[in-house]
């Protein structure tokens, strides 16, 4: 019975068409296949998470040291470690399968517009998948990754491609290591982009004084945590001002005020990151906790407050 007490019709929202019982999701990278944390409570409570980004061929990452703490967030070096697009579908979501009952957000890594399509394509084919969310923002690969969200016609075009071979909403997920985040967005949007998600990490590095080395093997990482969260409400605001499309929110998100502020920023939905390596409960104590602190500020339904921030 433990899913009842997290009803409640007033947190209701909606992404792209499909209706979630609430704003949260955890975000991908955080939340593995669900499944792993599905053995702690039970994960249907959530509006949906985003899985483990997913590539066409299977990659082991960065190599280690690739975790690095900071005041107030961390850093991360993983490089996109998955098993590959074909096992994903074959094992991976066979398992998720027995205890997610709602439909589930594919996060989409690549190294060219080809890998992303690919990907995409056999993605499309799941039909417990109810989004695809396109990263163009990881700091942490070279040759792909972040290339793609930087540069508004590259993004365009991995857009373009993805768009045509996939009948699913597709939300492009962007980074905040840029000069204007509103021209990237505009280009997705033009591009046939669905909805927006926003922001990934910001680069950043950290050095070990006592070896005069960097922490990471890799030197630089992305920082998440919520340091970042002020950040990210400003990148929400400006990007929900820009495009037509919904908007999801993350970046430091670890409270029921952080959603809500997201929301008022702009964002229909939120997802909860690097908090979950922290607190695996937190999803959950952050549903839990929406009602009272709605109650608190006066708020009658969530759906009330997207891009409340705007109109004053």
């Amino acid at each position: 019975m433990e899913k009842c007490r997290y009803c409640d019709p007033r947190l209701e929202t909606e992404l792209c068409g499909i209706v979630l019982d609430n704003p949260v999701i955890a975000a991908s990278g955080t939340f593995g296949y669900g499944y792993e944390f599905a053995e702690l409570f039970d994960i249907n409570i959530l509006g949906t998470f985003s899985f483990k980004g997913t590539t066409k061929e299977p990659r082991f990452g960065n190599p280690t040291p690739r975790i690095a703490e900071c005041t107030g967030g961390l850093l991360n070096s993983v490089g996109l470690q998955n098993p590959g697009v074909e096992r994903v579908i074959s094992e991976e979501l066979p398992e998720l399968a027995k205890c997610f009952h709602k439909p589930v957000m594919a996060n989409v890594s690549g190294f060219s517009a080809d890998e992303y399509a690919y990907v995409c394509e056999r993605l499309d084919e799941v039909k417990e998948i109810g989004w695809i969310e396109v990263n163009i923002s990881c700091p942490n690969v070279h040759g792909g990754g972040m290339g793609f969200g930087t540069d508004p016609a590259m993004a365009a075009e991995v857009t373009r491609r993805v768009k045509a071979v996939t009948s699913k909403p597709v939300i492009m997920k962007l980074t905040p290591n840029v000069t204007d985040i509103t021209e990237i967005a505009r280009a997705c949007e033009a591009a046939g982009a669905d909805g927006i998600s926003l922001i990934n990490t910001l680069l950043a590095m950290r050095i070990d004084l006592k070896n005069r080395r960097p922490l990471l093997k890799n030197t630089t990482g992305g920082m998440s945590g919520p340091a970042v969260f002020p950040v990210a409400v400003r990148m929400v605001y400006q990007v929900s001002s820009a495009v037509d499309i919904p908007v999801v929110g993350l970046g430091g998100v670890s409270t029921a005020e952080d959603v809500i502020e997201m929301m008022m920023a702009g964002a229909c939905a939120v997802q909860v990151g690097a908090a979950n390596l922290r607190e695996p409960y937190v999803c959950k104590n952050i549903i839990g906790d929406l009602p009272a602190v709605m109650d608190r500020y006066g708020i009658d339904s969530l759906k009330d407050i997207i891009g409340a921030a705007h109109s004053l």
